[in-house]
């Protein structure tokens, strides 16, 4: 079974030899254009997507709306995507060693932020890539921080997930 990535890991594709993104920086934040009236009861945050080509050869990626889903909750439901907010990457070429990121805006149930998996699928040179999961929750960074501490965080979907991994690569 394949695990999902924690938020904030990077994810090496295999059919793109040097090319690996990541799913980080969650947290709640407004949108600069204001708020979408479809979001209005919800709560807005913030996340990137950072593109890194580690090869020698120009890399043309392409990142927007249709290739991203976010669902936050226990139950998993679709979070609202404000796209007239976020920064796509489209048709841009990453030069080795260099980096492209999306700044994304999207909108939850206040309640189910702290538990969200992001998928992302990026269309590379005109060829479609595996889709990959990050899981995660607004400031999943601090909540990893205080899962070190016995009485707080514990608990989060990312601690679970991040002490797994972990777990993992020691045994």
């Amino acid at each position: 079974m394949r695990e999902p990535n924690v938020v904030g890991d990077w994810q090496e594709y295999d059919e793109q030899a040097g090319l690996r993104v990541r799913v980080h920086g969650v947290e709640k934040a407004e949108p600069p254009k204001g708020r979408d009236e479809a979001a209005d009861e919800l709560t807005y945050f913030r996340f990137r997507v950072t593109v890194e080509n580690r090869s020698t050869e120009h890399i043309g990626i392409h990142l927007e709306d249709g290739q991203i889903d976010i669902r936050v909750g226990a139950d998993g439901e679709s979070a609202f995507l404000d796209w007239r907010n976020s920064q796509f990457i489209e048709g841009y070429d990453v030069y080795p060693l260099r980096r492209a990121t999306a700044v994304l805006f999207a909108a939850g149930p206040e309640a189910a932020l702290h538990r969200m998996d992001i998928q992302i699928a990026l269309k590379v040179d005109d060829e479609w890539t595996e889709r990959f999961l990050w899981a995660g929750g607004v400031d999943h960074d601090a909540a990893v921080d205080a899962g070190a501490r016995p009485d707080t965080g514990r608990d989060s979907l990312a601690c679970q997930v991040s002490n797994f991994l972990r777990r993992e690569a020691e045994s």
